[in-house]
């Protein structure tokens, strides 16, 4: 059934889903293909699991991805305005790190997409307590 919660029983085969989509993800980015590679990460996120393994085996490779980005406004003009509410959703995980190249890499990319995606891709992410990343 399409979008049930799965519980920690199943998470090895999202966690084997998770490391195929990582070994994706840097191929892309080894062939400067970086945007593609951050829509691949976020291609089915957040898990749909309360399964933290899943959810930070999914953020590491979302956040590989983030960090590649050197085109702000490339990579949001490229990338689909489906993906703008869970990317909001990773820069507020990657703020929440408190590392620095992280969180400045997340303020710059927040800024350009809040000024693209407008105020309520925040709202959507800050509310949303069942899709959690």
């Amino acid at each position: 059934m399409a979008g049930t919660i799965v519980e920690a029983d199943n998470a090895d085969g999202i966690i084997m889903r998770i490391e195929t989509k990582s070994q994706k993800i840097e191929s892309l980015l080894k062939q400067y293909k970086h945007v593609e590679a951050l829509k691949t990460a976020l291609e089915g996120s957040p898990p749909k699991t309360r399964d933290e393994r899943c959810k930070s085996a999914n953020w590491i490779v979302v956040h590989r991805a983030i960090m590649a980005i050197k085109d702000i406004d490339g990579m949001l003009i490229a990338l689909d305005v489906e993906y703008y509410d869970i990317l909001m959703k990773y820069l507020y995980r990657g703020l929440s790190t408190g590392d620095r190249p992280t969180c400045d890499q997340c303020l710059k990319i927040h800024e350009k997409l809040t000024e693209r995606a407008g105020l309520g891709c925040i709202l959507r992410c800050l509310t949303d307590t069942v899709n959690t990343v």
